[in-house]
């Protein structure tokens, strides 16, 4: 009798321990359209990574529009990164990859809190790289920060350089859709549908979703939200150093705009580089026969400009992109959510000039006024002078213009500007580089700059990584024990700069050579 007892005992013990462990490991299951994943769960926020969201865009599917992923049998675990999409094999110090580079690249991944209920925020991360490279694997884009913020958060690959944006005669003419050359576009697009319809399994709010990204993702967001074909998909939108005015690269698919050959022109260029004659099906075929590295042909962030006679980027294909931002803006065709847009104090500038002379030309008239304004006679380094000129043409000045212009059209505008140096570089940095932001917005500076990372640089983190999250869960970045972020009027033109002293939200110091710099760029678009 006693040893039935015990034996009761013990079973009743195993299932109640078997309950406990059903109980922590459901929420790593789920089941989306294609079938179940198995996630896993660490440190109260459970992971899925490298899910499929549309087929291998390889063979016959090289340089077709995104097509239905295939459904699987059973539990397919969802513990690893699929690959980063297929680029040249770099060592970004930005943001190192931790994949293998593939054709088979169209993959997601989510972050959520482990014990959840009721329907989440959703964010959607866009990486930079400039079309030609990044990836969802490094450690800089874990979104665990914004889970444990109760923010369902996932992140998307999407095809890059010559895979991604490519145009070719008969791409077109085989086309039953229209869709042909902005593929990496159109992978973005096929990921946001896809979380229209599979977030609510993983405890996000279809009804609520972000989209977000730096430099190339930045511009993917202007992308998204002047096209008319992303309705519905989201509710607000976050853009880092991701320009605003005139794209990188701006062709249009078949015909040339301000001077620049058509993407189709480029396509063919590019395979007559390789021996591939015609513009027919045969010379089709032979493409899609090359092998990967081919394609790349050497292309990356380094060379992605001197490459232009055979690369396109990013087309104005009158589908998903019918125009640049710009002009889009400026008429109000775009997805009207609220905004949150800036640049780093020392962003990206690309500059050939080596006088202050040529630095300056470019102001006309107002050379003079604008030597003053960027403090020329007092310079010491003509490089540094000249980048800062074109970082303000090219990142910050182009921010400025969309947080005025949506502002101006009843859309409520946050901008802000990052000059937070981390304190080991100090000494190295003038202001903040581009994509120095990324690790402060995802909390993962610790992981990013390791040791030397103080506990001021911390806070920073926390502290943007706070603002995000709760432009994400509200549309409106400010909350408790956070400094108050005035949302933009052209006014009072307040922004917030995150300062080495924390931070501050002020009229923007640099008003009156970025009001120099906007003339030049109403000039040039009235032309």
């Amino acid at each position: 009798m006693q040893m039935r007892n015990s034996f009761r005992a013990l079973t009743a013990v195993l299932c109640v321990l078997a309950a406990t462990v059903v109980g922590v490991h459901s929420q790593d299951l789920v089941s989306v359209e294609t079938g179940k994943l198995q996630g896993a769960s660490e440190g109260g926020v459970t992971v899925f990574k490298g899910i499929p969201y549309a087929a291998p865009p390889v063979g016959e599917l090289r340089w077709e529009p995104p097509q239905p992923a295939a459904s699987w049998s059973g539990v397919r675990p969802a513990t690893d990164f699929g690959h980063d999409c297929m680029q040249m094999p770099t060592r970004s110090a930005a943001a190192p990859r931790r994949t293998v580079a593939s054709e088979d690249c169209l993959y997601a991944n989510v972050w959520v809190p482990e014990r959840r209920s009721g329907k989440l925020p959703v964010m959607v991360w866009i990486h930079g790289g400039g079309f030609v490279q990044g990836g969802t694997s490094p450690d800089i884009y874990d979104g665990a920060a914004f889970a444990r913020h109760g923010i369902v958060f996932v992140s998307i690959n999407y095809r890059l350089g010559r895979f991604g944006f490519f145009a070719f005669p008969e791409l077109t003419r085989e086309s039953k859709t229209g869709q042909v050359g902005n593929y990496g576009y159109y992978d973005q697009l096929a990921a946001l549908k896809w979380v229209q319809r599979n977030i609510a399994a993983f405890g996000g709010d279809p009804q609520r979703v972000t989209i977000a990204g730096e430099s190339a993702g930045g511009g993917s967001v202007h992308a998204l939200m002047t096209s008319p074909l992303t309705t519905g998909l989201f509710r607000g939108a976050i853009v880092q150093s991701g320009g605003g005015r005139t794209g990188l690269s701006s062709p249009g698919l078949r015909q040339t705009r301000n001077g620049q050959p058509s993407a189709e022109e480029l396509g063919v260029a590019f395979a007559a580089s390789k021996g591939i004659t015609g513009e027919g099906p045969e010379a089709l075929k032979q493409l899609r026969a090359l092998p990967p590295e081919t394609i790349v042909d050497g292309l990356s962030m380094a060379t992605m400009f001197t490459a232009r006679s055979t690369f396109s980027g990013p087309m104005i294909d009158g589908i998903i992109v019918v125009d640049e931002p710009q002009t889009l803006y400026q008429a109000g065709k775009y997805q009207h959510v609220p905004i949150m847009v800036g640049a780093n104090s020392a962003d990206m500038g690309i500059s050939r000039a080596t006088t202050v002379e040529q630095i300056f030309s470019i102001f006309g008239e107002k050379q003079k006024a604008a030597e003053e304004a960027y403090g020329a006679s007092s310079s010491k380094n003509l490089h540094d002078l000249a980048t800062t000129v074109a970082s303000d043409a090219m990142m910050v000045e182009p921010a400025r213009f969309v947080a005025q212009t949506l502002s101006m059209q009843g859309v409520t505008a946050w901008e802000f500007r990052f000059s937070y140096v981390v304190e080991s570089m100090r000494k190295e940095w003038l202001g903040a580089p581009h994509a120095t932001d990324v690790p402060f917005v995802f909390d993962t500076a610790r992981a990013h700059y390791g040791a030397p990372l103080t506990e001021a640089d911390e806070k920073v983190a926390e502290e943007m990584n706070s603002y995000w999250a709760n432009f994400v869960k509200t549309g409106n970045p400010n909350g408790t024990g956070l400094p108050e972020w005035p949302a933009y009027h052209s006014s009072s033109d307040m922004l917030m700069d995150f300062t080495n002293n924390g931070p501050a939200a002020e009229s923007d110091p640099w008003k009156k050579r970025l009001d120099l710099t906007e003339q030049i760029a109403s000039q040039k678009s009235a032309h």
